[in-house]
């Protein structure tokens, strides 16, 4: 499956931006889904992630400003970001597990598919 992440940009302090992340096969909605990002001069970092059937975790860092969704019918998950802050400015990557999980994983080396980066830039 190939995945198409969209919806970067730049966007003030405090602002919102929504991410998409579209899969070319059906069987992306079968799959857990996790959005990471990688900020100038750190590592990639897990920021949010969905399982098949909707189960939802985030990183401490997001929580209470981004939510994760799905919509199955589109082969799409949504990261959407609000009270955006200067240190959320990174490169986002979605990325695909096809494991069926309770919770998708945090690890990076656990997801096999990734699409291309989008970048977000959050002006102070």
């Amino acid at each position: 499956v190939q995945l198409q992440a969209s919806g970067g940009g730049l966007v003030q302090a405090g602002g919102y931006l929504r991410l998409s992340c579209a899969g070319s096969e059906r069987t992306f909605s079968s799959w857990s889904t996790g959005w990471f990002r990688r900020a100038p001069g750190k590592e990639r970092e897990f920021v949010a992630g969905i399982t098949w059937n909707g189960n939802t975790n985030y990183a401490d860092s997001v929580k209470g400003r981004f939510t994760i969704s799905r919509d199955n019918a589109k082969s799409t998950v949504y990261l959407q970001m609000n009270s955006l802050t200067p240190e959320d400015t990174a490169v986002y990557y979605c990325a695909a597990d096809p494991r069926r999980l309770g919770v998708a994983s945090a690890s990076r080396y656990d997801y096999n598919h990734w699409g291309r980066g989008t970048l977000v830039t959050v002006s102070s």
